[in-house]
């Protein structure tokens, strides 16, 4: 059996800043994304498979009992989820321009940090303003269910999706010192 020896391109160059690059490249990228999964994440488990509300439940002029209503729900979680969509879409063209040629300077670490951190600010912030400031509907909803109890469970969520993910792309920024010894794909 023949063998064939494999050519590497030449090792690219390795600038002295690469290594918080390598951390700070995919910020804006990983938290856009966070915000726009985080959405998805609400609008498709929360909105439409538990149904446990639609974004404009609470208000109190758009009932999910009337059809008009659930139209009106319908038409503002779609809005929604276009919104979120966009979200991702700029993320990864945000992403992409970031990376070009460069692809291995980006931390994985810390990319999945930053997207933690997208989501939970997009969870505090929904929380914040939908659920507590609008009223425009709760979490969890019914003659049963204690909203405020979801309401701040959610919150508590974004909060550790946030401290969490900063963490996790902090951890990566602290071991720079290692950088230089990483492999990195040709």
């Amino acid at each position: 059996m023949a063998t064939r020896s494999v050519t590497r391109p030449a090792a690219r160059p390795f600038p002295a800043d690469a290594a918080g690059e390598a951390v700070t490249r995919p910020r804006a990228p990983g938290i856009l994304l966070g915000i726009g999964l985080g959405g998805f994440v609400d609008g498709i488990l929360l909105h439409q498979i538990l149904q446990w509300h639609h974004l404009l439940t609470s208000e109190g002029s758009y009932p999910s009992t009337t059809v008009a209503g659930l139209e009106a729900n319908t038409l503002a979680d779609g809005l929604f989820h276009a919104a979120t969509w966009v979200a991702v879409a700029v993320g990864i063209s945000v992403l992409w321009r970031r990376t070009t040629n460069w692809r291995w300077a980006v931390s994985g670490r810390a990319f999945v940090g930053w997207l933690l951190v997208g989501w939970g600010l997009f969870n505090v912030v929904e929380g914040v303003v939908d659920h507590h400031l609008l009223t425009l509907h709760h979490v969890r909803e019914g003659a049963n269910v204690n909203e405020t109890a979801w309401d701040l469970g959610f919150l508590a969520f974004g909060v550790l999706l946030i401290v969490g993910g900063w963490l996790l792309a902090r951890s990566d920024a602290r071991s720079d010192s290692t950088w230089p010894d990483r492999a990195r794909p040709s």
